[in-house]
């Protein structure tokens, strides 16, 4: 209970002072986020033309927490929190934050596909606000990790770089369509909740293979082909993607490019109670990029996960994964 308080207490702390700032700033709730999560960082009040009232309120409120007290997963749960109370107010899809227990049961997977390698570069290439990105980072032990981050929405690169600052991640974040040209070297492994919809850029789209034949791209489809194009000959990548998404018309195209380019490693359903709809229900995909050293599987890791609330449900399914890694890794 002791952690459940304290990260409580930090969330507490964040949404007041955030709330201070918005209306006094008048700035959105999301973005008054950012703001107090900056003045935390740097433990000085950042912004100019407060009153000199709510720049008291706001040190007083400050002073009630020892962010060196805090691991990073405590940071990280506290500050995706307050995001979420922002996002829920401005709702948007692409701006809907991957729920924790996808975020610690990639890092699980993460883990089991690297091994027993130290050294990894990784990149996500919708890297929102980070929560994600850190959750794995998080779960990882690895002696030398180096992040990249890419988004086009400048507010939530922003939140991306805070959420870093504070659990001091060093990712290199890159405020950019993540589908043009993008200035990183080939990294060991990518992992993205992949936004899903449709590319409104035509002239950008028709550099890629997986472009529509006619009308607009599906911009999971390109997400997909610039990881690969990014990745390592042989290194990995987890995306989390809609049940559908090899049911579509654009399917055999996708099929073929994975077919000359990549491995599929697995496919496990996510469970449909993590999703408001079922037609909205996701998986994690996990390819492995060909290469000297990949072999494919025997057979694909192939799953559809219970609710995480089921222990033993979840208990034989983990059982059965680590078989198969014992077999196929």
């Amino acid at each position: 209970m002791q952690t459940l308080s304290k990260i409580e207490n930090l969330f507490t702390v964040i949404n007041e002072t955030a709330e201070l700032i918005s209306n006094e700033a008048q700035i959105t709730y999301i973005e008054a986020v950012a703001e107090t999560g900056e003045n935390i960082f740097h433990n000085s009040i950042l912004q100019e033309n407060l009153s000199e009232v709510t720049e008291k309120s706001l040190k007083r409120k400050y002073e009630t927490i020892q962010i060196d007290s805090y691991d990073k997963e405590e940071l990280r749960k506290a500050y995706q929190l307050a995001i979420l109370k922002g996002l829920k107010e401005g709702a948007h899809p692409n701006h809907q934050m991957t729920p924790d227990t996808i975020g610690l049961f990639l890092g699980y997977l993460v883990s089991k596909f690297l091994g027993k390698q130290k050294n990894v570069t990784i990149l996500d290439p919708a890297v929102g606000t980070g929560n994600l990105l850190t959750a794995i980072l998080n779960y990882l032990s690895l002696e030398s990790i180096e992040s990249y981050g890419v988004d086009v929405d400048d507010l939530l690169i922003k939140l991306a770089y805070i959420n870093a600052n504070l659990q001091e991640h060093p990712i290199s974040l890159f405020n950019q369509d993540s589908l043009e040209r993008l200035l990183i070297d080939p990294v060991d492994m990518v992992v993205c909740d992949l936004p899903v919809g449709y590319y409104p850029n035509d002239m950008e789209a028709a550099k890629y293979e997986l472009k529509a034949d006619e009308g607009y791209s599906y911009s999971h489809h390109l997400f997909i082909e610039q990881s690969l194009t990014h990745t390592k000959d042989d290194g990995y990548l987890f995306f989390i993607v809609p049940n559908s998404l090899f049911e579509t018309k654009e399917a055999p195209k996708l099929n073929k490019y994975l077919r000359d380019t990549a491995i599929i490693q697995g496919f496990i359903k996510l469970p449909v109670s993590l999703f408001k709809d079922e037609k909205h229900g996701k998986s994690i995909l996990i390819l492995q990029k060909k290469g000297e050293t990949s072999i494919a599987p025997k057979q694909a890791l192939l799953a559809e996960l219970p609710r995480f609330s089921n222990k033993e449900a979840m208990n034989s399914i983990m059982k059965k994964m680590d078989d198969w890694f014992k077999e196929n890794k």
